[in-house]
């Protein structure tokens, strides 16, 4: 099974089709997803709430049925997938608004609140959470704070995950990706990679890369039922 992120800055167009079909993952947890995304062979649930004009937070797309869930929080997409929980998050960067959806002026009190608010919808079992956190999970720290990596890890601690995309690159030269996918700590994760979010005329997609998280299907399954 695979399981893909990748935040879209907001675009659509048959590339960014294309990428995502060649991706070939069986759930996506996307963000900064356009209204406009229809994506073939997949079911789709997107945040009630919107970032921008025509644009939602995040969404859940999956090659088999799904069933929403109420937002955990304004700016995460959660749904049923099977036995298993998806749910697509923004946290906040550095630099956020300190307005809705976000409580707090300093940026770790914006994560502390929007990790505080997910948790109790975030089921202990059978989760598998990803995104853009607009933080490293080690090493330097750019979009984010130590203090807000802090707030994550110490929920994933809570919720029995880890996180395979830890260590892959972002596209940023020197950096750690951002965006990640976590998933509990008995799946059996066979690779994480990294794909560079570039079309075929040699342009940026997005300016978030995408990345793929694969768990083998059947020890992936036990662990969750």
């Amino acid at each position: 099974m695979r399981i893909g992120t990748w935040n879209l800055a907001g675009r659509w167009k048959p590339e960014h089709h294309e990428f995502l079909i060649g991706m070939d993952c069986e759930v996506l947890l996307l963000t900064e997803v356009s209204e406009r995304v229809e994506l073939s062979g997949y079911a789709a649930h997107l945040t009630e709430e919107s970032m921008a004009q025509r644009r939602r937070w995040a969404g859940v797309f999956s090659r088999t049925s799904l069933a929403p869930l109420p937002d955990p929080h304004p700016a995460s997409a959660m749904a049923q997938v099977g036995p298993w929980t998806f749910c697509s998050s923004i946290l906040p960067w550095r630099g956020a608004p300190s307005r809705h959806p976000w409580v707090g002026e300093r940026h770790a009190a914006k994560t502390e609140n929007a990790v505080a608010a997910l948790l109790p919808s975030l089921p202990t079992t059978g989760l598998i959470w990803g995104g853009d956190w607009n933080h490293a999970l080690e090493e330097r720290e750019y979009a984010g704070t130590m203090a807000g990596r802090g707030f994550i890890t110490e929920a994933l601690a809570k919720l029995g995950l880890t996180v395979p995309t830890t260590w892959l690159a972002h596209c940023l030269d020197g950096l750690l990706t951002i965006d990640h996918v976590a998933v509990p700590v008995e799946a059996d994760v066979r690779d994480a990679w990294q794909l560079s979010a570039v079309g075929p005329d040699g342009r940026r997609l997005s300016d978030h890369d995408a990345y793929v998280v694969e768990v083998r299907s059947d020890r992936f399954a036990s662990c969750l039922t």
